[in-house]
């Protein structure tokens, strides 16, 4: 056997080398058990495929680290930090949404089959809080509209209802009264339908962080984000307007509808103007978030001073 200090240095593998050949092993084996176990899909791993939306915005995206590290998410904290520091315990495979009530093809969905469902785009997209603070994102997902077809709801069906994982050995936020939970958000069918409203399941050609909503999230690009629903377990088609969770806990400070709405303050604030995260400067906010061109159509006639 050789001694240590016989190998000479050229003959050591070098690390970049060495980790990447453990990664191509890594990789190796998860595909020859993909037969037998569940796939873990990790945040960092590339999403393949991925194709550019027709819709998206020229922008420049917020950088990922600040993505990532300023979060609302309150089932692991209600500090913006405190997402990615707890996140790190949600378990994202196995993972299934259920499909349910007023449509004719009910069904249980397999996170990896729903990956399937349709090709995958990237379409970066305004993010607006309620807070007054904003984002640039690059998502990766594919329309709700996609899956709602499959679903083939009722005449009943007026309503989709999101309801979120609530599990307290996972998530240490919803130990906390902050909220009634399980999270629950709901969208008109048409604001469902609309092509702009992404299942997201991936940021910046990445599997998407379990802090930002892993594995599989809604995003309303023209609603104030509390509306976007993350880690999705169930959706519900109703026939009534469903009462979301902000609702249930402020119903004077978030409507049902909480289209972004610069003339429209929310109890404590104003929404006239807004800060992009990571520039110190205010900017005025956009009605529907820059999007009224292709959605102010599904409001016209209402009152969206009461329909808040």
């Amino acid at each position: 056997m050789r001694k240590t200090t016989d190998i000479q240095s050229s003959e050591i593998t070098p690390q970049e080398l060495f980790l990447e050949r453990r990664r191509f092993i890594r990789l190796a084996a998860g595909l020859s058990a993909a037969a037998f176990l569940p796939k873990q899909a990790l945040a960092g791993d590339k999403l393949p495929g991925i194709k550019t939306g027709s819709y998206t915005v020229s922008d420049k995206p917020t950088p990922f680290e600040d993505i990532t590290h300023y979060n609302n998410f309150y089932e692991f904290g209600t500090d913006k930090e405190s997402p990615a520091q707890n996140a790190v315990s949600l378990k994202t495979r196995p993972w299934t949404v259920t499909v349910e009530g007023e449509v004719r093809k009910p069904k249980v969905w397999d996170i990896d089959e729903l990956l399937k469902l349709a090709p995958l785009e990237e379409r970066v997209y305004r993010l607006r809080c309620v807070e007054a603070w904003s984002m640039i994102i690059p998502w990766v997902g594919f329309p709700l509209g996609e899956l709602i077809k499959r679903a083939k709801p009722t005449s009943n069906a007026k309503f989709v209802e999101f309801i979120t994982l609530n599990d307290s050995a996972q998530m240490p936020g919803v130990r906390s009264s902050v909220l009634d939970w399980p999270y629950r958000e709901g969208l008109r069918m048409d604001e469902a339908m609309h092509p702009l409203t992404l299942l997201a399941v991936g940021l910046y050609g990445e599997v998407l962080p379990n802090q930002n909503g892993a594995p599989i999230r809604v995003v309303v690009p023209w609603k104030y984000g509390f509306k976007s629903a993350k880690s999705i377990v169930r959706i519900r088609f109703v026939e009534h307007m469903p009462v979301s969770s902000w609702m249930q806990a402020g119903p004077g400070e978030y409507g049902f509808y909480s289209n972004v709405n610069p003339a429209v303050d929310h109890a404590r604030w104003s929404q006239a103007n807004e800060r992009r995260v990571g520039e110190f400067r205010k900017r005025p906010t956009l009605p529907f978030n820059g999007y009224a061109d292709q959605v102010a159509g599904l409001y016209a006639g209402m009152d969206l001073q009461k329909f808040f």
